[in-house]
């Protein structure tokens, strides 16, 4: 193992906020596309060479995931589909100007979306609840699919999923983005290597419903009362294959969308799924996942939100290897005992020979010349990709698999749904991550699935 500690550049730590770090993935290094592309380069680009796509929700992260895919000139959306007229109109109209014509065609019903024969791929970046049913359809029509995270609000769902896509060789690109940054593939490399020594834990912790306890128009946790739905709203698209609620003033939001566990299982699943998805990575784990699950959390008491508020959860691996899944309120007093820069999310590796952790900031070591460190001929390499829409599209042409799969999507979730389950029944997990079944617990095991209306499901 070669392990030279002096030639190579720091990674960098300056702090992006969480609306610069999508941008920086947009412009990430290496790229060479400006963040608004003249309409003359896109003619430039043979059709036969580009990518079509469609995108399934286009509010703040659907906008950020389509421009980061439009800073490429071999890739153009041809179809719109949200629940809101307003942001259909404003999509078209912005891509179209892009493009320099009249290419973009706004739909209210996804089914017809998927029925063009000219669509290669879709952009999913609706709420969690709709992911997985419309990357099932999506699959089954022979699109490839970039999808957001969480990946499901159902473990059966995710499963159906597979199934699609296996039968329908479909390229998935999960939307975690930070495999597509050099320092986490960086941090994850060293633990590969034994860098740190044998792997005997990790730490895992990211933002939950505290972070937005402003944004609700009742304080903390979302309004119940009964107001009329938006004319420029589908409601009814809107709760798809989830059950059909009265409308409030928080329910159809990206506050309501993330803690209504309707449509989500909250923060533990969709900022987890940042953490979760790197500790599995660092551990080589993307086809298996912890075997034993125990710890604490709680739910809010009152209000429309009603997701996971906060968890403390121990996961045990089959190797021996132990993992700390936390809310940040619960993490900071543990981290802050060894990391010397605290930050609201994370996953630190700790191992016989020191420790490495790394989030949106940074990397931070128990020893500096960790932060250093030049791999030689004899040290594994992860996957490379510095732009996670560019992979995607690349991924596309080549029909390789993208550096966020499916499987390692579906590996990492199901740490999030079996931690969400312990909170809820206040009982350990025992989980067989080959069958992927819950071991001994009807009742835990029946809250893998969830039933989909009948009109939207698939």
């Amino acid at each position: 193992m070669n392990r030279v500690t002096k030639t190579a550049s720091r990674i960098p730590v300056s702090r992006p906020s969480r609306r610069s770090f999508v941008k920086s993935f947009s412009l990430a290094a290496g790229s060479t596309f400006p963040a608004i592309v003249p309409a003359s380069v896109f003619g430039a680009t043979a059709p036969s060479n580009r990518v079509n796509l469609a995108a399934f929700g286009v509010g703040g992260r659907g906008t950020a995931d389509t421009d980061a895919v439009n800073t490429h000139p071999d890739a153009r959306f041809l179809a719109v589909c949200d629940c809101y007229e307003s942001r259909r109109l404003a999509a078209k109209q912005k891509w179209d100007k892009l493009y320099g014509g009249d290419y973009v065609k706004m739909y209210s019903n996804p089914w017809e979306v998927l029925q063009r024969k000219d669509i290669d791929a879709v952009v999913i970046a609706t709420p969690d609840h709709w992911h997985t049913p419309l990357a099932i359809a999506a699959a089954r029509a022979g699109k490839d699919i970039y999808v957001e995270k969480p990946l499901s609000v159902a473990m059966k769902w995710s499963w159906l999923l597979r199934d699609e896509v296996k039968k329908n060789n479909r390229i998935v690109q999960y939307g975690t983005q930070q495999r597509s940054n050099k320092a986490f593939r960086y941090a994850c490399e060293l633990v590969r290597n034994g860098y740190i020594g044998q792997v005997k834990r990790v730490d895992a912790w990211c933002a939950d419903i505290s972070t937005q306890y402003s944004a609700a128009s009742v304080y903390r946790y979302g309004s119940l009362r009964s107001i009329p739905v938006p004319r420029d709203l589908d409601f009814d698209l809107w709760c798809g294959p989830s059950p059909v609620r009265q409308y409030t003033a928080d329910r159809c939001t990206p506050y309501g969308a993330y803690h209504i566990y309707d449509y989500a299982l909250g923060f533990i699943a969709g900022w987890g799924a940042h953490p979760l998805d790197i500790a599995q990575w660092g551990l080589d784990a993307d086809h298996t996942g912890p075997i034993f699950y125990e710890g604490t959390g709680s739910l809010p008491r009152y209000g429309l939100f009603d997701t996971t508020e906060t968890w403390d959860i121990h996961c045990y691996y089959a190797n021996g290897v132990t993992m700390r899944f936390m809310d940040f309120r619960t993490a900071q007093p543990a981290v802050t005992k060894y990391l010397p820069r605290w930050n609201d999310h994370g996953t630190t590796f700790f191992g016989s020979d020191g420790w490495v952790s790394v989030d949106r900031r940074g990397v931070q070591a128990s020893r500096e010349s960790l932060k250093e460190v030049v791999f030689g001929g004899k040290d594994k390499r992860l996957y490379e990709s510095y732009h996670h829409q560019r992979n995607f599209v690349d991924c596309v042409k080549s029909r390789e698999q993208a550096i966020s799969p499916l499987e390692a999507a579906i590996r990492s979730d199901t740490i999030s749904h079996l931690s969400d389950i312990v909170v809820r029944t206040r009982r350990p997990i025992q989980w067989d991550p080959e069958r992927e079944v819950v071991v001994g617990d009807e009742a835990a095991s029946k809250m893998l699935d969830r039933p989909m209306r009948p009109k939207w499901a698939v």
